[in-house]
Order: structure tokens, then sequence, then C-alpha cells
């Protein structure tokens, strides 16, 4: 009996050990070791720079792959032309946690090219 009370304390110990211990989050970007705080700004950053670095007729499936999963994403076909915009935060205007699509910047594709970025190219589209 003494074996059972030793093994399960042995076993309780390791549990309590394992759920109290810091954590460690791996991501692409944003993220850092311990309390596992999203870094807004580092991501928004980064998107600028990618978002500037991108050339015009770039392929949809190139840029997703570049940028990621977008914080938004609209399609519609309308006269025999497919779109699609993609939006990726770039600024933060609402310090309520929360990513809107004013805080991002469009990414405006027709017929799975780039067609430009930014509002001004929205625009052009809608």
């Amino acid at each position: 009996m003494m074996k059972l009370n030793k093994l399960a304390m042995t076993g309780l110990a390791g549990l309590m050990a394992i759920s109290l211990s810091g954590c460690i989050v791996v991501s692409e970007r944003g993220w850092s070791e311990g309390e596992a705080q999203y870094d807004h700004q580092q991501v928004e950053r980064d998107n600028r720079q990618m978002i500037s670095n991108l050339t015009m007729n770039a392929r949809l499936d190139d840029v997703r792959t570049r940028m990621g999963t977008p914080d938004f994403n609209e399609r519609w076909s309308e006269n025999g032309d497919d779109y699609q915009v993609l939006f990726y935060r770039t600024q933060r205007l609402h310090a309520d946690g929360l990513t809107t699509k004013d805080e991002c910047t469009p990414i405006v594709f027709v017929n799975g090219e780039l067609a430009g970025t930014g509002q001004v190219a929205l625009d052009k589209v809608m």
C-alpha cells in the first residue's frame, strides 16, 4: 500500500509541475515566450512591409502563401470577372483587442492577379 501511495503522489506532483510551468507558444510572428503576448505592432509592421513589396499581377496563391491567412476575405463575380479582396491588419485604431476592417489594408485581386492595394484599389472595383 505504501508503494501505491508513493507512486500516486509522484504522479500527482508531476502533473502539478506540468500545469504550473510557463508555456512557450511558437508562431510565425507576433507571439513571445512566457506569457504568450501577441505583438500587434510587429504584425502590423510585417504586414505593411510585405504589402509594400508585392508586385502588380502577383498571383493570389503566391500572395496568400507569403502573407498567411488574411484577417478578412471577400469574393464575388461580376461581368465575367472574379474579384477577391484580402484584408491584413496594418494599423491599430481601436484598443479593444479586436481587428476591424478599418485597421486593415485591402489587397485586391481580379481574376487571380493582384490589381492593387489600399482603399483606392478597393474603391475602383467596388
